[in-house]
């Protein structure tokens, strides 16, 4: 059966040209099939599996002389482990529902530049590997002209995540993988949130604000508007659409308010960020998901002028309710309407507090995921300008001590 193609730069398909079984997907080169000697003298199959840099049709040089390899251990005929793969054992999860067994490091002595190509790193480890395998069974190959599998479909990215691919946590980000999550309110600290979120693969990111996006927004939110933008005058939703639109699938803009009449807009989601300012809004969001066990984080701060000071003073927070635990909402997240001095709410520029307050939701929701560890679970979050303190509060787990409840 003939090869479909990998759309792919030259070096990659000269891979699959010679009739190897690649395939790419999360950022990885695999090569299927390929023929080694297990400890038992008989030949079997395993795949080598490196990183890619770049995106498909730019592809980086790579970045190490390292594989990674899924199987038993590559032996000489004889049975014994092939010394110069200078192999490191160890079963790790690559991403979800994917896992390698070894990793091997063996450099060519005299080429301190190797590889300079991906494919000259594939054909270097298979130069070790799969002769010992054809001295064993002479029809043992790995070039089968098998079909294979091109840059995978199911992504909501448009380019691969190689910050999770460089690292070696796309297992861990894929706990991130929930198929709908909302955002209310897209001002200073809902646009951080975006951005943050954005960059998770999330299947569905729903936008839900009806203001238009104005010049004083150019200064809390993340980037660079130009005046063509702010005199477009576009809903809110619509002009974040459009920028991180260019980078995943999956946003879908609501340029609407989330009030009484349409609450239900808010069913079947797996999560939600209550990015609102005023009180009387936020307590009829918070009870109407709490009483559906949607889990989400509700966000704000509270800033003061200082006349004798000519400065600013004040916290935010971040209050994360759970099926686990919703009673502290009513008490930790301002339900009130009255102004008094609060400066955010006239729209003065804190871009800071809107991205420190949008961090602070977005840690809430990444340890809800088991993203990030976190023994105590604590569902409550505030930060004070003048102390520089960081709190943590309202723990699903308490601690040992009582005096540690309330720990910076």
């Amino acid at each position: 059966m003939s090869q479909r193609p990998i759309v792919l730069d030259p070096d990659i398909q000269s891979l699959q040209d010679d009739g190897l079984s690649v395939e790419v997907v999360q950022g990885h080169l695999l090569v299927h099939q390929v023929p080694y000697v297990n400890a038992n003298g008989k030949v079997a199959r395993g795949i080598m599996v490196t990183d890619l840099p770049g995106n498909v049709g730019a592809l980086g040089k790579p970045r190490d002389h390292q594989i990674w390899f899924v199987g038993e251990t590559p032996c000489y005929t004889n049975g014994k482990p092939i010394r110069s793969l200078n192999r490191t054992e160890g079963r790790r999860d690559l991403w979800h529902g994917f896992a390698v067994d070894h990793r091997f490091s063996c450099k060519p002595t005299g080429q301190p530049d190797f590889p300079l190509t991906h494919s000259d790193k594939i054909r270097h480890y298979l130069a070790l590997i799969a002769p010992e395998a054809k001295a064993v069974e002479p029809e043992a190959t790995p070039y089968l002209f098998e079909p294979v599998v091109s840059f995978d479909p199911e992504s909501v990215f448009k380019y691969w995540d190689y910050a999770s691919t460089r690292a070696g946590i796309l297992a861990v980000t894929a706990k991130l993988e929930q198929s709908r999550v909302a955002i209310v309110g897209l001002g200073g600290t809902g646009s951080y949130v975006l951005d943050l979120v954005a960059k998770t693969p999330v299947r569905e990111l729903h936008l839900f604000d009806g203001d238009q996006f104005e010049q004083h927004s150019a200064f809390r939110t993340p980037g660079a508007a130009s005046i063509k933008d702010i005199d477009a005058k576009m809903p809110k939703v619509e002009y974040f659409a459009s920028i991180y639109a260019r980078m995943r699938k999956g946003i879908h803009p609501h340029p609407v308010y989330v009030e009484e009449a349409n609450l239900s807009e808010l069913d079947n989601f797996d999560f939600v960020f209550l990015c609102v300012d005023k009180g009387g809004v936020r307590r009829m969001l918070g009870e109407y998901l709490i009483a559906r066990d949607i889990p989400f984080v509700d966000t704000g701060m509270e800033l003061t002028m200082l006349p004798e000071a000519n400065a600013l003073l004040g916290t935010c927070r971040a209050t994360l309710c759970t099926a686990g635990k919703s009673d502290h909402f009513s008490r930790c997240a301002p339900q009130s309407d009255a102004l008094g001095d609060d400066l955010y709410r006239s729209n003065i520029q804190v871009a800071d507090m809107n991205m420190l307050n949008a961090v602070l939701a977005v840690h809430l929701w990444k340890k809800h995921c088991t993203f990030y560890l976190d023994h105590w679970q604590p569902h409550h979050h505030t930060y004070s300008i003048d102390s520089a303190s960081l709190t943590r509060s309202e723990a699903l787990n308490l601690p040992l001590h009582e005096d540690q409840a309330d720990q910076t």
